[in-house]
């Protein structure tokens, strides 16, 4: 929710006073990091935005003394000391994502305060668009986000999913020993009723991610129309945050800025993080997990095609503990454990629950006398 810029709330003094000691604590901080950053450029920047905090600080000073509130001495908080020692213990990246979180937990506080704060906003998200671009020297791997890699993390777990979920069924019933109609009826009722349900979860999820994107792209779109330079000036510093010097980070703002569309479409991915042609199909999303859920739940009912009885039952087991412990086997790829590690405790918890439906089945039929 957005306030009014002419109908702003007065200064509240308790808000003015957290404010004070947050802009201390936090020039203090990047100060502290600065002088441990081994990037030059980025201790530079940390600086920089130290200064800024100071000025912040000033402002709330003046606040507190139209308010009649007197300025106390100030005491560094508990959390900004834990934030010293992870830095000094661990290296000043540690923190980096902590402080972008707060930078941006700011900006909304900072937007919705007096005149005087709401004033401060631009420059705190701008101090959360410089942190971003130092987690990870702000470098997101092609894999991470790609389609690809998404599609395949998707098919692996909605295959996983469907084996899981339809094989404890299925036990459920062979421990009632039902006949094999029933065992089957049910199997195949998981199956399209699961899938149905997983399809429809993530086209609901994904259409809702994919309007959301649409709509930061837009207001990204109306901000760079109405302040140009102050994006200008963002882009800049998220290229300084990447290593870039001041000068040849300015240049290359100022060349991508010359195409409305080109310095669209760079903001979109370097502020947003966000790729305008890979926002993800809701359909496709749909169809995708249908898929990978049903070929998950049909493999354990495929033996009671051919009757019930024990044969039937360790048919279903095998073949779904050797898919399984492929699927475990698969996640090893993105998890980076051990192949074997991976598809043994996949392999593990499947047994379980399969274990545990069909006691639950046994018990049952033996109670109810099925």
């Amino acid at each position: 929710m957005t306030t009014d810029a002419g109908n702003r709330p007065p200064p509240n003094p308790e808000l003015v006073l957290a404010n004070w000691r947050h802009e201390l604590d936090a020039a203090e901080l990047y100060r502290f990091l600065a002088a441990r950053e081994r990037d030059e450029r980025r201790s530079a920047l940390l600086l920089e935005m130290a200064e800024s905090e100071v000025r912040h600080a000033q402002v709330m000073e003046k606040g507190l003394a139209a308010l009649g509130v007197p300025i106390p001495a100030h005491r560094m908080a508990a959390q900004t000391r834990v934030l010293e020692l992870l830095a000094r213990v661990f290296g000043p990246r540690i923190v980096y994502p902590v402080l972008h979180g707060m930078e941006i937990a700011g900006t909304a506080a900072y937007a919705a305060q007096d005149k005087a704060t709401a004033a401060l906003a631009g420059d705190e998200r701008s101090h959360a668009r410089v942190l971003g671009g130092m987690v990870e020297g702000g470098r997101v791997e092609r894999w991470h986000r790609s389609g690809g890699g998404g599609t395949l993390r998707a098919a692996v777990f909605g295959m996983n999913d469907g084996l899981v979920s339809n094989l404890s069924l299925v036990m459920g019933f062979a421990g009632a020993s039902a006949d094999a109609k029933f065992v089957l009826l049910a199997g195949l009722a998981g199956l399209f009723a699961g899938a149905s349900s997983m399809a429809a979860g993530e086209y609901v999820s994904m259409r809702a991610q994919r309007e959301l994107f649409e709509r930061q792209i837009e207001l990204e779109a109306a901000e760079l129309a109405v302040t140009p330079e102050e994006e200008r000036e963002e882009l800049a510093l998220i290229y300084r945050a990447k290593g870039f010097g001041k000068e040849e980070a300015e240049r290359l703002a100022r060349t991508l800025f010359e195409d409305p569309g080109v310095a669209l479409d760079t903001l979109v991915r370097e502020e947003l993080g966000l790729d305008p042609g890979e926002l993800g199909s809701p359909w496709g999303a749909a169809i995708g997990s249908f898929i990978a859920f049903g070929v998950g739940a049909v493999l354990p009912v495929l033996p009671y095609f051919a009757g019930a009885g024990l044969v039937n039952v360790a048919a279903s087991c095998a073949i779904s503990g050797l898919v399984l412990f492929g699927v475990g086997a698969s996640l090893s790829i993105f998890t980076g454990k051990s192949i074997f590690a991976s598809g043994l405790r996949q392999l593990l918890i499947g047994a379980f629950a399969a274990t545990v439906t069909f006691g639950l089945g046994k018990l049952v039929g033996v109670s109810t006398g099925v």
